[in-house]
């Protein structure tokens, strides 16, 4: 029993690892800070805000999110692909709308950094982002 303990914390731990690096690979050259986050009248929704840096020369990454994505752009120059649809670009001062669960990609195709404000609003308790290998 002691052995079986044993070999299903090992197994966990390395799962977990796993997971971290995963991720971390996956997400590389991006930086999010997370402003705020509150529950909305809508009972099961939620707002999150967050600024979000795509640095140049990041491999950008599939994904989706539970709910809408509204987006301000703050600096440089960020193209984004909503898969089905054609690329858009936008530079800063410029407005994006992303639908809930549309699997798209975001990538800095500028020189300097590429930042975002970005602001969700989901279902509460999902995982804000899901990546789509």
């Amino acid at each position: 029993m002691k052995l079986i303990r044993i070999v299903l914390v090992a197994t966990l731990t390395v799962a977990c690892v796993l997971a971290l690096y995963m991720g971390h690979a996956q997400l590389q050259g991006l930086k999010r800070t997370d402003l705020q986050q509150h529950d909305l009248s809508i009972p099961g929704r939620e707002v999150v805000q967050a600024r979000v840096e795509i640095l140049p020369g990041s491999s950008p990454v599939r994904h989706f999110h539970p709910g809408e994505e509204i987006i301000y752009v703050l600096e440089g120059t960020l193209e984004y692909q909503i898969d089905g649809q054609q690329p858009v670009t936008l530079k800063a001062g410029q407005v994006y709308f992303i639908p809930a669960r549309a699997i798209h990609s975001a990538k800095n195709v500028g020189n300097g950094p590429g930042v975002e404000l970005a602001t969700y609003v989901v279902e509460k308790g999902k995982p804000l982002l899901t990546v789509v290998k």
